[in-house]
């Protein structure tokens, strides 16, 4: 945990509360930082936390990710 923190440029401690829940919301940066570094794309950690139960109930306002936007 130690080397994906400091490959990130997050501290440790940062990383243990995202870990555990204590930061709620952390910050895209971080996020995008810590994903880089594990080698996930941001796509593939939406699909990790979104879960399929969360798409059931999309609403109509929010776009399908997976839909082209108009060129």
């Amino acid at each position: 945990m130690l080397e994906v923190a400091l490959d990130a440029r997050v501290s440790p401690e940062t990383l243990r509360k995202i870990e555990s829940g204590r930061v709620a919301t952390p910050a895209f940066p971080t996020i995008a930082a810590i994903a880089d570094v594990l080698g996930l794309s941001l796509d593939a950690v939406w699909a990790e936390i979104s879960g399929p139960e969360r798409h059931a109930g999309q609403s109509a306002a929010v776009p399908d990710r997976g839909a082209q936007l108009p060129a």
